[in-house]
């Protein structure tokens, strides 16, 4: 049985832990998914880990897709969640319908993910979900808005503190059926957390979300620079680039092949 949104409700609702992780091809997908993780997020931050681009705004739908399409071939199990790309959903509620009824269809993948709870985006969370579009929604630091934000630790202030709070709450209204909290207080997280009866999925954090999230390049070692808030479980970086040297020599010192 693959998970299903109303699981991942009922999970908090038990207090059990969900896990997710980033995915942007086959191989890594049907990896993380035999693992047992729960959300598979095919992330924009494909445009900075696999694309080689410098945020994540230069991402567009159809690349995404075809990262999607690749991803769904790999997992049997876990749920597959597709950020919209920049400019893809906020010029309106009719954008933001074609570019998640393009991810469902094309894709086979179960939900979207948008950023934002402002006013108009938690309406237009409200059109997609009318619809029977699952979305997940993401506040905080929101990579999209890198040229107004910066990459620096939100809702530090009360004032931005309460802003972040209210658009929780606007999104679940709105129909959401989880919420990403990325790079704010721990304290503030854990508030949101008690507030909402959707899960919250927590990067930067702290560890009183529902689940966690994170890129995984950053968990394998491949990334170049690694968040502040992320944790490397292996150093693949190092490993690769070894057997790959090892490989060179053993070419040309003609032992290979033998």
């Amino acid at each position: 049985m693959s998970v299903t949104t109303h699981q991942l409700i009922q999970w908090k609702q038990q207090q059990r832990p969900i896990v997710a992780l980033t995915a942007y091809d086959y191989a890594i997908a049907q990896l993380i998914d035999l693992a047992g993780v729960d959300i598979i997020l095919v992330g924009d931050s494909l445009a900075m880990t696999v694309l080689g681009y410098e945020t994540t705004l230069p991402l567009t739908l159809d690349e995404i897709l075809h990262h999607a399409k690749a991803v769904r071939r790999g997992v049997k199990q876990g749920l597959i969640v597709v950020d919209l790309p920049f400019l893809t959903y906020q010029e309106s509620p009719q954008q933001a319908m074609h570019s998640a009824g393009r991810v469902l269809k094309e894709t086979g993948a179960q939900a979207v993910k948008l950023e934002g709870g402002y006013p108009a985006m938690a309406a237009t969370v409200s059109q997609l979900t009318s619809a029977g579009i699952p979305v997940m929604g993401h506040v905080g630091l929101t990579p999209q808005s890198v040229h107004q934000l910066g990459y620096k630790k939100q809702g530090k202030t009360a004032q931005a503190a309460d802003r972040i709070i209210a658009e929780s709450i606007a999104l679940q209204e709105a129909g959401a059926f989880a919420i990403v909290l990325e790079h704010i207080p721990a304290d503030l997280a854990a508030q949101i957390t008690q507030k909402l009866t959707i899960p919250t999925i927590g990067i930067g954090a702290g560890p009183h979300c529902d689940g966690q999230v994170l890129v995984t390049s950053d968990l394998l070692g491949l990334s170049e620079k690694q968040p502040p808030f992320a944790k490397a479980y292996a150093n693949l970086r190092e490993t690769i680039t070894q057997a790959v040297k090892d490989y060179s020599l053993e070419v040309r010192e003609s032992k290979f092949p033998e």
